[in-house]
Formats: C-alpha cells, sequence, structure tokens
C-alpha cells in the first residue's frame, strides 16, 4: 500500500510518498503565496521521481501551518505527532525531537514507541527560527548557506544577547561597527539560537537520542552549538526537512 504523507510550512512544502514501510520519493518546494499550488507542485515532482500516478495512492495524510489547505482529501495530524513518528521511524531510538523550522520550533519528548510524551513550543517569536537566520545572514552579508561553516572557524566566544530579532540585527551591526570578526559574531548567533532551543528542551527534559529537524538542521553551526548546550551529541537526518512529511505518511498508513 503506498501512502502519502504532506508538511505544509510556512517557506516549504514538503511531500513523501511511503510504500510496505520504505520511502519511496520525496519533494521540497517552496510554498510561496499558495499553499495548494505548493502542494500539487510538490506532489507531482514525487509521483514523477517513483513513477507513480494519484491513483496509485492509497491514503493522504497532511500536516504544518497549512495542512487545511491540501488540495486532496486527507486525514490532518498535529505536527507534534508527525515529527514524532518520522524521527522514530529514522532512529527508533529517539528520545528528543528538536524541530527547527522557517517561523517556529518545536521540541518533542517520545516514547519508546515513538508516541510524543510532552512537548514545547515557540511559535510567538521568530528567535531561534530560520526567518532569525536569514535575517541575521542579511545584516550580516553572508549567503545563508555559508553561516555554518564559517562559524566553525570561530575562536572567541561572542554574546548575541537580544531574542527579538529587529534588535538582534541591531546588536549584531554594532559589532560589526567595532570591528568584532564576522566568524565571531556567527558563531554568537548560533550560540544565541542553541540558547533559546536548549531552554525549551530542559523544560520538558531530554531523552537520549537527541535528533534534530527542519531546514535550520542543516546548519552545522546551530548543530554544533546545539550540542555543547544539551551536552551531547545529536542526530540529523540526511534529509531533516521531509520528516514532518514522512510521519504524516505513517499517520496515513496507520488510519487506512
Amino acid at each position: 500500500m503506498i501512502t502519502a504523507g504532506i508538511d505544509v510550512g510556512a517557506l516549504t512544502t514538503k511531500v513523501v510518498l511511503l510504500k510496505d514501510g520504505n520511502i519511496l520519493a520525496s519533494s521540497v518546494v517552496l510554498t510561496g503565496e499558495s499553499s495548494s499550488g505548493a502542494v500539487t507542485k510538490a506532489m507531482d515532482n514525487a509521483l514523477g521521481l517513483a513513477g507513480l500516478t494519484m491513483g496509485d495512492v492509497a491514503s493522504i495524510a497532511s500536516t504544518g501551518i497549512g495542512k487545511e489547505e491540501v488540495p486532496y482529501t486527507a486525514e490532518q495530524a498535529s505536527e507534534v505527532v508527525c515529527v514524532a513518528k518520522g524521527a522514530h521511524f529514522l532512529y527508533p531510538t529517539v528520545g528528543t525531537v528538536v524541530d527547527i523550522g522557517a517561523e517556529s520550533s518545536r521540541v518533542v519528548k517520545c516514547d519508546s514507541n515513538g508516541r510524543a510524551s510532552d512537548f514545547a513550543l515557540n511559535d510567538k517569536c521568530a528567535a531561534g527560527t530560520g526567518v532569525f537566520l536569514s535575517a541575521m545572514a542579511k545584516a550580516m552579508e553572508v549567503k545563508l548557506e555559508d553561516m555554518g561553516r564559517l562559524s566553525l572557524e570561530s575562536k572567541e566566544d561572542v554574546e548575541i544577547t537580544a531574542m527579538c530579532v529587529v534588535f538582534a540585527e541591531s546588536e549584531v551591526v554594532s559589532q560589526v561597527h567595532r570591528r568584532v570578526k564576522k566568524i565571531d559574531i556567527l558563531a554568537g548567533i548560533h550560540k544565541s539560537i542553541a540558547t533559546r532551543v536548549s531552554g525549551m528542551t530542559n523544560r520538558i527534559g531530554v531523552n537520549k537520542d537527541v535528533v534534530v529537524i527542519g531546514g535550520v538542521a542543516r546548519n552545522i553551526g546551530v548543530v554544533k552549538a546545539l550540542e555543547r548546550a544539551l551536552g551531547a551529541e545529536v542526530l540529523v537526518p540526511e534529509n531533516p526537512q521531509i520528516v514532518g512529511a514522512l510521519g504524516a505518511a505513517l499517520v496515513a498508513r496507520e488510519r487506512r
């Protein structure tokens, strides 16, 4: 049986096709102004990669901020449930999932069966999210994809204390004017994100293994800063953006 999971995020929309416990294909596209259009594009891409048509898909589940705008008949599932299921599918020993997306971040504690037992959300402030990183990259005049690699060259500890994007941007500009090295400022930015996220994690407690997912998980600087903040190594999937969609595909399989 083939099932599909759709995760409609603020920045990107993800689709995963699943068959008999195996990922057949996945697709990630920019959400843009039309969530439904992004879903259709991502689905068509995934189906094309798998050599399938919509008629081959037995069941669909959706999650994410735009889960109600999916132009297919689909079960709806919470992001917390889906990230827990998706992470457990990839890492059966997962105890904690850290999900850092474009506009929100969440930490989910899992039991031994991959069910969410507790969670903490940060959805009212952009601090500790991809939006925060993008704003800092612009302020630093550095490519977003280069931030993590460059920050690993830092030798000095720089504190970025402001959590609000606007105030943090002003703080970063001030550091630049004081001729603080860019690599040190970048490391400070990543440390501030890790501090914010680890605070959420500590509120519900940390169960090993820790898995980091979401678009920000592709930033090695944030990952390393988070490891230092948590005092533990973390696991990052090969494609950390699709874990929620994978969880949704698992939900579709279960409910079918």
